[in-house]
């Protein structure tokens, strides 16, 4: 399983961006995806998944209401659609799935086994 995450750049706080996770191998349709952050000097912070249906969704308490978590399946791409950016949301911006098929969405970085490369946001003031 392959993950690739793109879309990410520099914005103003309150603008909103998109940064999408294109994944080649294994069965989308029944892969969990979840999103991290890591800024600098910190360590990777859950920031949500979703199910492989896309049905449920999980959201840090510092992104629920701002960011929104979507997937389009034909295409075996996760969306991480985040509006309101604050300074604090600076990092890179990871995608991540599991090695194998759950119903639990997890949070901890250690229970996915696949990792994209990551992208970058900046938002500046």
């Amino acid at each position: 399983v392959q993950l690739q995450a793109s879309g990410g750049g520099s914005v103003l706080a309150g603008d909103s961006l998109r940064v999408s996770c294109v994944v080649s191998g294994g069965t989308f349709s029944n892969m969990i995806v979840g999103w991290f952050r890591q800024a600098p000097g910190e360590d990777r912070e859950f920031v949500g998944a979703i199910s492989g249906s896309g049905l449920s969704t999980s959201y840090a308490d510092s992104v629920k209401g701002r960011f929104t978590i979507s997937r389009d399946n034909a295409k075996s791409t996760v969306y991480l659609q985040m509006n309101n950016l604050k300074l604090w949301d600076t990092a890179v911006y990871y995608c991540a799935a599991p090695m194998t098929d759950r119903y639990y969405l997890g949070y901890r970085p250690h229970e996915f086994d696949f990792w994209g490369q990551g992208t970058q946001v900046t938002v500046s003031s």
